[in-house]
């Protein structure tokens, strides 16, 4: 379950009881750079490209997800009708942030971030938590032919991306009961959140953040 606070970020009920994590999916209200000394984030390029933070602040270069052990630091990725996922290790402490657009979820970027977190952390996919946060819903995702040839299907039709990413999730090894999707559409709640879709060049971006807090024991 989701539900939203009053600094107008939504949290995933699943993440808010981890004493040390950070987290949460701003809506267009939240100033989110302002709130964090140390916030990291991305040139976002629909990959499926990873990048370690290490403590490091700002843009850090071309890619999809960010991932980040260090306390104090914060990670971040910004959307706008693409689909923001958090992954955690309570255990280890480690953090990932995920941008997935249509060719992002295509390329599995949220599964190349659990392959990243193990290969480099030691994170085994089964004791990982995520949260799939607000994006462009199955409600409003018409998509053409050489779209949805991408995932299996023919002529236009409408892509579930939410659906399509907690496939890959499980597929890479997370547990059902592990992982929280928001199922809330950006396009369609215009109050809260920017869409692309919605409203072209005149959409901002809402952040979706995750970090290590500095002194939790």
């Amino acid at each position: 379950m989701f539900y939203k606070d009053s600094q107008q970020i939504y949290r995933a009920k699943s993440l808010a009881s981890i004493p040390w994590l950070i987290h949460g999916f701003a809506t267009r209200h939240a100033d989110i750079p302002a709130q964090f000394e140390r916030l990291a984030t991305l040139k976002q390029i629909h990959s499926a490209d990873c990048i370690f933070a290490d403590g490091r602040t700002g843009v850090l270069g071309q890619g999809d997800a960010l991932i980040e052990n260090e306390p104090g630091a914060v990670v971040a990725v910004r959307t706008a009708d693409c689909i923001p996922i958090l992954i955690v290790d309570e255990e280890r402490r480690v953090v990932a942030a995920v941008h997935a657009g249509w060719r992002g979820t295509v390329a599995a970027i949220a599964a190349r971030a659990v392959q990243t977190m193990h290969e480099r952390f030691g994170c085994p996919p089964a004791d990982l938590r995520a949260a799939i946060g607000p994006g462009i819903g199955k409600c409003c995702f018409e998509v053409g032919p050489e779209v949805a040839v991408q995932f299996g299907a023919q002529g236009r039709t409408r892509i579930d991306l939410e659906a399509h990413n907690l496939r890959v999730l499980l597929e890479a090894g997370l547990k059902p009961e592990r992982v929280e999707a928001s199922g809330l559409c950006t396009v369609c709640m215009a109050q809260d959140f920017h869409s692309y879709r919605r409203d072209r060049e005149a959409a901002g971006r809402c952040y979706s953040f995750a970090g290590i807090r500095q002194a939790v024991q």
